[in-house]
């Protein structure tokens, strides 16, 4: 047997040592955090209300980010205030657990409003056949399970790693990056296998999102008044802005140098998409979706 010490907490390396940018940088994330609650509850709030907005992924996608978030943010804030950066060894992996949930459910999600796009624009008159309750249900669920089918052999292979030399994680919430980076268990297999599987999340995901708006676009193009065109895109930009965020600061994550440069510059990139891109969402959908817009002055006139 190997002489090691078992490791039952870890200790979060954080983004910064300056007092100042502290401040600075909790003042942000708490205010984008609660800007990302008030948004994202209101959006799901008002899709439970208004029986006429008829936008049940958008709901469910206000949950994923307003969850995903609160995995990673609240813990940070918590750190940065009492300036103790210790983690226990399993609430580290319970937020990487959440956290690779929440992430790769979103893909899938994307990929159904895709699809759910692609039906409203391509085949309006059976919107409702297609689109029933009840596909709607088995389309969430399947994102969910997608998601636990990713996480499941991520999170088995990283429960059997050995940490005998350090416990300081390089990040400020528990990844799978820098926990490979400090495990003293061989970690050759689990790391091609997480980099396989976040591909393979990517690839399906984005060919299933292009192949929706490819036919979207040949189906405007065919539309012969422009004012139709016209509409028909504002009705999918919205979309087409989220996913163009998600995807791109997905890709930049996995193809970014391994330097230390690289490793400061993931970071800044994960407190953009974990604290800036969920506050985006409610706001891109709201201000260019008028049946939210309608749907929030109903609200409020019924209210007052």
């Amino acid at each position: 047997m190997r002489n090691h010490t078992v490791i039952t907490l870890f200790t979060f390396w954080g983004l910064t040592d300056d007092p100042l940018l502290k401040v600075l940088l909790f003042i942000f994330l708490f205010l984008t955090y609660m800007l990302n609650v008030t948004g994202n509850l209101t959006i799901i709030t008002l899709t439970w209300v208004d029986t006429h907005l008829k936008t049940f992924f958008l709901r469910n996608y206000s949950f994923l980010k307003l969850s995903f978030t609160t995995v990673c943010i609240p813990r940070f804030l918590y750190h940065m205030s009492t300036g103790d950066y210790t983690v226990s060894y399993n609430g580290c992996f319970t937020q990487l657990f959440f956290g690779i949930l929440f992430g790769a459910s979103e893909f899938f999600l994307l990929a159904v409003m895709s699809y759910d796009r692609y039906v409203a624009i391509c085949k309006p008159l059976h919107y409702a056949i297609i689109i029933n309750n009840r596909v709607c249900n088995q389309l969430l669920l399947g994102c969910w399970m997608s998601g636990l089918m990713i996480i499941v052999p991520i999170l088995s292979g990283s429960l059997t790693l050995e940490f005998c030399d350090s416990n300081i994680i390089d990040h400020f919430v528990c990844d799978i990056s820098p926990l490979l980076e400090i495990s003293c268990s061989d970690t050759q297999f689990l790391d091609r296998m997480t980099l396989a599987l976040a591909v393979l999340t990517l690839i399906i995901t984005l060919v299933l999102v292009v192949l929706s708006y490819a036919y979207i676009v040949r189906a405007i193009l065919r539309f012969p008044s422009a004012q139709q065109r016209r509409k028909a895109f504002s009705t999918c930009s919205s979309h087409m802005i989220v996913v163009s965020m998600t995807y791109g600061t997905c890709i930049f994550v996995y193809i970014k140098p391994a330097t230390k440069e690289g490793v400061a510059l993931n970071k800044v990139v994960a407190v953009l998409a974990t604290s800036v891109a969920p506050v985006m969402n409610p706001f891109i959908y709201s201000l260019r979706n008028k049946q939210v817009i309608k749907a929030f002055r109903d609200t409020f006139k019924r209210m007052y």
